[in-house]
Parts: structure tokens; C-alpha cells; sequence
């Protein structure tokens, strides 16, 4: 029986995981449960699961969760606050971090599983894009076992060779690999169009089913570039080991090309309740609740190249990636405060790549020694992002204004 902490089980990762562990009440129990404010949804998990405690990141909402809890009649104990949510994560009674927390407020708490030496499922991909050196170095001296759970880091984890050698591909018999993106809800809207692109068309994806958040990012293709990043240190790639597929359908997760010619690919209907009863149950396989593909009523498969005039951020984090950890410390911070800035209309779909390029260019390359100067790297650039959209905001008033 593996007990587990759900590091954002009110988001969709959270939700799908729950639903997986609850298939499997032999082989899997909930220990903690942890949110950031949503207390309804989050109390209905724990009469769901049981677990012994739950953490809420916003203290506001104490008293609140723990009258709900006396209501449904539950015998968990709530806690609250960032250290709570780090002590749970490390806790001795945990076996398996789904470390789920969307953004950069996942990197303390998924490192707090990692330094435990935990089984860490690793869905919260700005965790490596900030520090991603340091988050390796810390699985390594602590053991650590990380397993991805985006959908395309898991699948180019299914692909690989079993006498796979971190950071070489060839030596492995490998040549390439293939990150595939739906080019999201935009793929085929004319460029011109973008400008006026709204939050509710930007989270319209296609395929899956996200938070606004990611979903922004996916129209975008940030998303991508955050992923691209992502695999560079899971796997210890370069950059030109990577090449970027879009592929409408998201019915081929990722691939892996071998230097005799063969291409394996990782294909499902796309449910992220896959890679997590993969991640979970590693190496074996458990029932995770996805139909099995219908190749019968599969439409034909599409694949081209993405197009930089419309993806402008999947360029500057392809770059960001070259420029060193700073840079897409930088990048990841600038783009939450763009995005958070776009869903309240502050400012329009392309502005959110001009203000993540305003960032990268106005702050300085600097080393990257500890997790303190990660954070201080990523709170300066939220800062100037700020400062960047209160002059495009402005701007568009005086424009307005000048119009009137």
C-alpha cells in the first residue's frame, strides 16, 4: 500500500489523480490533500479519500475549511500555510508526491518531496524550468525518484531505451526527440487575427481539458516551450535533440527517433489519467479509467512544423533555454504575471509575448547558486513584468482616450 500526498488536488492533474487512487483502494491511500482556496472541492475529496490532513496555502480560508470539515463529519486535520504544505510533502508516512501545483508557487513544495527522497510524479513542470540544475542535483543526492506526468514527458519516457544514458542520446542508440504540440485552439486563425483573441477563446482547447492557466499557455505554445525546457533536464538533452512537432489531433503524445530509422511513438486518447496510473503503479501497469484507442474511428494524422510569427513564445523559450537558468527563471515569472494579466483583460493575447520578451531583455543574465537566488531572480521579473503591463495598459488608454 503506497500512501500518497496530492500537492494541488483541486486542479485538473489533482482531480485526475484522485479518480485513478480511487480505482485502486488495494494498492494506493491518500495521506494529505492540499489546495491554495478552493475549500469546497477540496473538502468534498477528503470524503472522498480520507486522508489524514489537508493544507490550504491561504490561511484566509482556515476557519472556513475547518467548519466544512465538522459538517461532513471527517476526522482530518486541517493545516494551512506554505511550511504546512512543505512538512507534508516531506513527511515520513509519504510515499508518492503528486507534486500538481500550478506555477511557480510548486517549486518549494515539490522540492520538499524531492530533498525526502520521495517517489516524486512530477506534473508541475515550472519546478524544472526555474531551477532545474539544482532540482536535479537534489533527486540525485536524495534518491529521488522523479516520474513525469505531462503527457509528452511521459510518453518520451515510455519511448526510451531500458539501457537509457542520461544526457546522450546516441549512446543509447538515439537520435532525436519528438515533443508534440496540438498548436492549440489558434492553430489556423490568420495571424492578424490574435491581436484580438479573447480569454474565454484562448481557454477553448481543443483536445484537453485544463485550467485557464495552462490552457492560455497552450494557445500561446508558452506551454510547449516550458515543456522543451522540462525535457532538456529530465532527460539531459541539447537543444538541437529536440524538435517540436505540432500534431492537431494529440493522439501521439511524443515520440523517440533512433538512429536506425525506427520512430516509437507513445500514443492514448488524450485523458491524463494515462501518464498518471503509468507514473503511479511504474513499472507495472494498473487500470486507469481511459477508453482504449478506436483506431477504426480515428481521423488521418497531421503533423507540420510550428510557425515562430505565430508562436512568438515557444521561440523565446527555445532561446531562454540556451541562455542558461536564469533566463527561463525569468521567463517562467514574466509569463504567469502576463498571462494572470490577459484572463483580466488588462492586456490583449500578443501582448503577453512582448511583455515576456520586455523581461528576458531588460534583466541581466546571473548565476544561479541556491534556491534563495531563484526566487529572488523570479520576483524581480515579476516585478518588471508588472511594471511592463501597467505601460501597455496605460498606453491603450491613451490611445482610447486620443479616440474619443
Amino acid at each position: 500500500m503506497q500512501s500518497i500526498c496530492i500537492l494541488g488536488s483541486t486542479g485538473s492533474i489533482g482531480q485526475s489523480t484522485i479518480d485513478v487512487v480511487l480505482r485502486h483502494p488495494d494498492k494506493y491511500q491518500v495521506f494529505a490533500l492540499t489546495a491554495n482556496r478552493n475549500i469546497r472541492l477540496l473538502v468534498q475529496q477528503a470524503a472522498l479519500c480520507n486522508p489524514q490532513y489537508i493544507a490550504l496555502a491561504d490561511e484566509k480560508y482556515f476557519a472556513a475549511t475547518q467548519e466544512l470539515i465538522k459538517q461532513h463529519g471527517l476526522a482530518c486535520e486541517v493545516l494551512c500555510g506554505e511550511r504546512a504544505i512543505l512538512e507534508l510533502a516531506a513527511h515520513n508516512e509519504v510515499d508518492v508526491v503528486m507534486a500538481a501545483i500550478v506555477g511557480a508557487a510548486g517549486l518549494l513544495p515539490t522540492m520538499a518531496g524531492v530533498n525526502a527522497g520521495k517517489k516524486v510524479l512530477l506534473a508541475n513542470k515550472e519546478a524544472l524550468v526555474m531551477s532545474g540544475d539544482l532540482f536535479i542535483q537534489a533527486a540525485n543526492r536524495s534518491k529521488a525518484q522523479l516520474l513525469p506526468i505531462d503527457s509528452e514527458h511521459n510518453a518520451i519516457f515510455q519511448c526510451l531505451p531500458r539501457d537509457f544514458v542520461y544526457g546522450d542520446l546516441a549512446a543509447s542508440g538515439m537520435s532525436k526527440i519528438l515533443l508534440t504540440g496540438s498548436g492549440g485552439p489558434f492553430l489556423n486563425t490568420p495571424i492578424e487575427q490574435l491581436c484580438s483573441m479573447t480569454p474565454q477563446q484562448a481557454c477553448a482547447h481543443p483536445n484537453w481539458d485544463m485550467g485557464r492557466k495552462i490552457s492560455v499557455d497552450s494557445a500561446t505554445m508558452m506551454n510547449k516551450g516550458l515543456e522543451f525546457i522540462e525535457a532538456r533536464w529530465l532527460f539531459g538533452l541539447q537543444s538541437d535533440d529536440i524538435e517540436v512537432v505540432l500534431h492537431p489531433q494529440s493522439i501521439i503524445h511524443s515520440m523517440v527517433q533512433y538512429c536506425d530509422g525506427s520512430v516509437l511513438a507513445q500514443m492514448g486518447n488524450p485523458d491524463m489519467r494515462t501518464p498518471i496510473a503509468h507514473a503511479l503503479a511504474y513499472p507495472k501497469r494498473i487500470e486507469s479509467g481511459v477508453a482504449p484507442l478506436n483506431f477504426m474511428q480515428l481521423a488521418n494524422f497531421s503533423f507540420c512544423a510550428p510557425d515562430f510569427a505565430r508562436y512568438p513564445n515557444l521561440k523565446l523559450a527555445i532561446d531562454a533555454s540556451n541562455s542558461g537558468q536564469s533566463a527561463t527563471t525569468v521567463l517562467n515569472a514574466a509569463n504567469e504575471i502576463a498571462v494572470e494579466a490577459f484572463l483580466q483583460e488588462q492586456i490583449g493575447f500578443t501582448q503577453i509575448a512582448r511583455v515576456n520578451d520586455a523581461c528576458l531583455q531588460a534583466i541581466p543574465r546571473q548565476d544561479v547558486t541556491d534556491i534563495n537566488s531563484i526566487i529572488a531572480i523570479d520576483n524581480l521579473a515579476r516585478r518588471h513584468a508588472a511594471t511592463v503591463i501597467a505601460q501597455i495598459a496605460g498606453n491603450s488608454q491613451s490611445v482610447s482616450a486620443s479616440h474619443a
